[in-house]
């Protein structure tokens, strides 16, 4: 199984495959756990979202496309769903909106795993592009994205907190994301 592609895995998990299943574990589970418990900020949370993306995996009919990404993209968007759940979950326990900065949540997703150095490069350059383009965003704009993206909160959540109107938070966050475009394709290279 340690030579099979992570797509011929996947193949074999939908054919119900164990040993597929185990291996994909072996090679996902820390970048997943690091990704949740960055995103959570807690362990246990942390380990109930790695479980949760491989049963996933393991019971979804969703089938991973080599030609539209790569798998580990692929593996985290999962996880970044997921975690969402997970937030949401424990908000609607305690029903408060919590605020974390968000440059620090940059720098993390940059450290996810060890890269080869030319990965690091881009890496380090994409972070530092991104975290430039907080000079064009309000703090009102940079806290939308964070509660949004990162803390998961729908937009209806949002509307409620803010004591606007949902098509104004909807605008507010279209505007803000046609500023991150605009100021990501002016400085990199069709970004």
């Amino acid at each position: 199984m340690q030579e099979c592609s992570d797509y011929q895995l996947i193949v074999l998990i939908k054919q119900k495959k164990q040993e597929a299943l185990s291996e994909l574990y072996d090679r996902y589970a820390a970048l997943v756990y690091s990704f949740a418990c960055r995103s959570l900020h807690q362990e246990e949370g942390a380990r109930e979202v790695v479980q949760s993306v491989f049963v996933r995996i393991w019971t979804t009919e969703a089938e991973f496309d080599p030609d539209k990404g790569h798998f580990r993209n692929w593996i985290l968007t999962i996880t970044r769903n997921l975690t969402i759940d997970w937030l949401r979950k424990q908000r609607s326990q305690s029903s408060k909106m919590v605020s974390y900065d968000t440059s620090k949540k940059l720098e993390s997703v940059a450290e996810l795993t060890e890269l080869s150095v030319e990965r690091q490069v881009e890496k380090h350059l994409l972070k530092e592009q991104i975290q430039g383009m907080r000079a064009f965003l309000s703090q009102q704009q940079l806290e939308l994205l964070e509660h949004f993206y990162w803390q998961g909160y729908s937009l209806s959540e949002l509307a409620a907190h803010y004591q606007e109107p949902l098509g104004t938070v909807k605008s507010r966050l279209h505007q803000t994301l046609k500023i991150l475009r605009k100021h990501l394709l002016a400085g990199g290279d069709g970004w």
